[in-house]
């Protein structure tokens, strides 16, 4: 990212596809990074509920926050959605969001939000890991995500580095961890598994017995429960307990530009995000992500969040740059 942020910008710029309820001067913006499919309906609800109409421009987390800071003031966006929280961390860090008011923060406990009061977590997901259960057995599992990196885990293993859902945990790993363990672990696991291209893949590869083990969040497995049990069928679900790096709950952040020229729709959407309404929408739709206002719950069978021992970070200090530098000195990117 610090190598080429203009360039990531300007090919985000082409890329960027816009959706979403109505559109024209007046709608308001918003950067999506979050799932197109999960924020379009979100978006339509809120406008039928206030009027305000609201154009999604989708795309990928970091490449969405480099081009927020490319922007900068000259911004058209006035609200910006991630997936994982480094995105919200690169943009904060830039000084382009204004202060959230309290409506918009009051339902979300404050582990989710930034000490610093400039934008919101509003869904999360765990890590977890997925395993074939006729490979290997519950007990057979390591104590530590850590532990993967070891020669024992070697042609074992598998993940998706490329995405932003990985490179949040790396970054709850640097953070916890620092950077000398960090690249160790990345070293290890590199030389102990098997790259794919997205979660679902992992997941597949998994159930198939190509991999023993597989690094993901819940709500692939939920999901395919839910839907099929195509490619979960043969395996299962470990969390990670302790405060383990590998039981970090990763959070998709909202915050409002400070150059928004919709300041009080802006504010009247996060708010509608992380309202009881919005969080029982989100809990309701096919995500299976956590809704993290305490009055909204997931149904069974996915495992309550009450019930999660992640790790405890600051989710301001959760590096995207960092990350995606030292995942390039190892190999990965």
């Amino acid at each position: 990212m610090k190598r080429a942020p203009a360039l990531l910008a300007l090919t985000l710029a082409t890329t960027l596809l816009a959706s979403g309820c109505g559109g024209g001067e007046d709608a308001l913006v918003v950067y999506n990074a979050q799932h197109e499919e999960l924020m379009t309906d979100v978006a339509k609800a809120f406008t039928e509920e206030t009027g305000i109409e609201v154009e999604l421009r989708n795309g990928k987390d970091l490449e969405m926050s480099a081009q927020l800071v490319a922007e900068g003031d000259a911004s058209p966006a006035d609200v910006f959605l991630t997936e994982n929280s480094p995105a919200m961390a690169q943009v904060e860090q830039a000084g382009l969001f204004t202060e959230l008011p309290a409506a918009a923060v009051a339902g979300i406990p404050a582990q989710y939000r930034p000490r610093t009061g400039l934008w919101t977590g509003f869904v999360a997901r765990s890590t977890v890991l997925v395993y074939n259960t006729d490979l290997v057995s519950e007990d057979e599992l390591p104590d530590s995500i850590l532990d993967l990196a070891d020669p024992e885990w070697r042609g074992r293993i598998s993940f998706s580095p490329t995405g932003a859902d990985f490179q949040a945990i790396v970054a709850a790993l640097l953070d916890l961890e620092g950077e000398q363990a960090t690249r160790a672990w990345l070293v290890g696991i590199k030389a102990n598994g098997t790259v794919y291209d997205g979660n679902n893949v992992v997941l597949e590869s998994v159930n198939s017995g190509e991999s023993e083990v597989g690094i993901v969040y819940h709500y692939y497995w939920y999901r395919d429960q839910a839907e099929s049990g195509d490619v979960s069928d043969n395996s299962e679900l470990y969390f990670f307990g302790e405060q383990d790096p590998g039981a970090f709950v990763s959070v998709s952040g909202a915050g409002i530009l400070a150059s928004s020229d919709h300041r009080a729709e802006a504010e009247k959407f996060v708010s509608y995000l992380t309202s009881t309404a919005g969080q029982q929408q989100l809990a309701d739709s096919y995500a299976l992500e956590y809704p993290l206002n305490p009055a909204v719950r997931l149904d069974p069978p996915v495992k309550p969040i009450s019930e999660l021992a992640p790790p405890q970070v600051n989710v301001s200090d959760l590096d995207g740059e960092a990350v995606v530098d030292l995942m390039t000195e190892v190999g990965f990117l």
